[in-house]
C-alpha cells in the first residue's frame, strides 16, 4: 500500500480541461497534503459522487479540510488514516482563439438588397467558471476530458446566439461591418446565460468577417465606384461640354453634328445645352445659319426674303441691285458703282425723297419714278 505525501498535478497538454489523477493502489494519509496551482481547482469524489471542491492553495488535508467526505464515510471520530479517494483536477484558465462560422448562410432581409444571405466568422475565449458544476453537466466521471469535446458543443451555441443576434438587429448590410463590436455585445450577452447552466464562462467573443454572395459584394464595389466618381462627374461633364463644343466650332458642317453627338450617348441634359450654345453660336456667324438670321424686304413689294435669295418669292422681282450704265452688281444701298462710279442715288420729282437708281416707284409718297 502506498502513502500519498504530495497530491498535485502538473498539466502536460493545454488543451485538456479535466484530468483525474491515477492513484492506482495509493492511499491518502492523513499526513497529505494538497497543492493546486493558479488556473486550476480540484475536486475529491467518493464512489462517483462530487464532495469537497478545493481552489488554488495549499491545503494539509485532516478533518477540517474535507468535510464531505468526512460527512459522505461517516467518520465518527472524524479524519480515518488511510482512505481512498477519486482526485480530479480541472483547468480553470482561459481557452483562446477557437474559431466558429456558420456553416449556412443567415438570411437577412435588407431594405437595400432585399433577402440576402449572410455569413460570418470569428473567435471565442471561454473558462471554466464553477468546477462542480462543469464536473456534473459536461465532465461526469471521465478520467480526461479535452477541449475537442466541448467546442463543438459550444460552437453549435454560438453559431445559434449569432444567427439570431444578425437576424434581430435589422443593420442594414452596408452598415454590419461598422456595428462588428455592438454585435459581439449582443451575442456575448445572449449566450452567457446558457454558458452558465455548463459552469463555463465566455471571457471573449469577436465577430472577425462578414461574408456576402458574390452578386451582392459586386453590386457593393460598383456602388462604392460610382460614390467615389460622383464628385467630380460635373466636372467630366463640363469639360467633355467644352470639348463637344471646340469640335463643333472647328467644324464647318457644325450644324449637323447634334444628330451623331446625341446618339453618342451624350445624355439628354447635355444635349440641350449645347444645343442651345450652338444655336447661338450659329446666330452670331457672319452671313447667318438658319432662322436667326435677318431677313430683308423685296425692292419692288417689300415682302421679307431670306438672305441669299436672287428673286422674290411674291413678285419674281430680282433681289440684286445693279448699276444703270455697266450694269455691274451693286450692294444695296450704295450711292455710287464701284465699277464706273456712276451715281446710283436719284430724287422723287413729288416728294423728293432719296431713292436707288431703277426704283420705279418711291417708297414714300408710291409715286412712279
Amino acid at each position: 500500500m502506498g502513502l500519498l505525501k504530495n497530491i498535485e498535478w502538473k498539466s502536460p497538454s493545454k488543451n485538456i480541461i479535466v484530468h483525474k489523477l491515477d492513484l492506482k493502489n495509493d492511499y491518502i494519509s492523513k499526513g497529505s497534503v494538497l497543492t493546486v496551482r493558479e488556473g486550476q481547482a480540484a475536486i475529491f469524489c467518493h464512489k462517483g459522487k462530487m464532495a469537497d471542491v478545493f481552489l488554488p492553495g495549499f491545503y494539509k488535508l485532516d478533518t477540517h479540510s474535507i468535510p464531505v467526505l468526512t460527512k459522505m464515510m461517516s467518520w465518527k471520530y472524524g479524519f480515518e488514516n488511510p482512505f481512498k479517494s477519486d482526485v480530479y483536477f480541472v483547468a480553470t484558465q482561459q481557452f483562446t482563439n477557437y474559431k466558429w462560422g456558420t456553416v449556412n448562410p443567415i438570411l437577412v432581409r435588407d431594405k437595400d438588397f432585399g433577402a440576402v444571405q449572410v455569413r460570418g466568422f470569428g473567435t471565442y475565449s471561454f473558462k471554466v467558471d464553477d468546477p462542480f458544476i462543469f464536473m456534473q453537466e459536461l465532465s461526469g466521471a471521465h478520467s480526461t476530458f479535452r477541449t475537442e469535446e466541448i467546442t463543438d458543443y459550444l460552437r453549435s451555441k454560438v453559431v445559434m446566439a449569432v444567427t439570431d443576434a444578425i437576424g434581430e438587429s435589422k443593420i442594414p448590410i452596408l452598415d454590419m461591418a461598422g456595428n462588428v463590436m455592438e454585435l459581439s455585445r449582443v451575442v456575448e450577452d445572449a449566450m452567457q446565460p446558457d454558458f452558465n447552466k455548463l459552469g463555463v464562462r465566455l471571457t471573449k467573443f469577436n465577430f472577425e468577417n462578414f461574408s456576402l454572395p458574390d452578386d451582392i459584394q459586386k453590386a457593393l464595389n460598383e456602388r462604392t465606384i460610382m460614390g467615389m466618381k460622383r464628385e467630380t462627374l460635373d466636372v467630366h461633364m463640363t469639360l467633355a461640354q467644352a470639348d463637344a463644343l471646340k469640335a463643333a466650332a472647328a467644324n464647318p458642317g457644325a450644324g449637323n453634328m447634334m444628330g451623331p453627338m446625341m446618339g453618342m450617348g451624350m445624355g439628354v441634359g447635355m444635349g440641350n445645352m449645347m444645343g442651345n450654345m450652338m444655336g447661338q453660336q450659329m446666330q452670331n456667324m457672319p452671313g447667318g445659319l438658319g432662322g436667326g438670321a435677318q431677313k430683308l424686304p423685296c425692292a419692288k413689294c417689300g415682302a421679307k426674303l431670306t438672305p441669299g435669295a436672287k428673286f422674290c418669292y411674291e413678285c419674281g422681282a430680282p433681289t440684286g441691285e445693279s448699276c444703270p450704265k455697266c450694269k455691274a452688281s451693286v450692294k444695296p444701298g450704295a450711292k455710287f458703282c464701284p465699277e464706273c462710279g456712276t451715281s446710283l442715288q436719284v430724287t422723287c420729282p413729288k416728294c423728293g425723297a432719296s431713292v436707288s437708281a431703277g426704283t420705279k416707284f418711291c417708297p414714300d409718297c408710291g409715286s412712279k419714278i
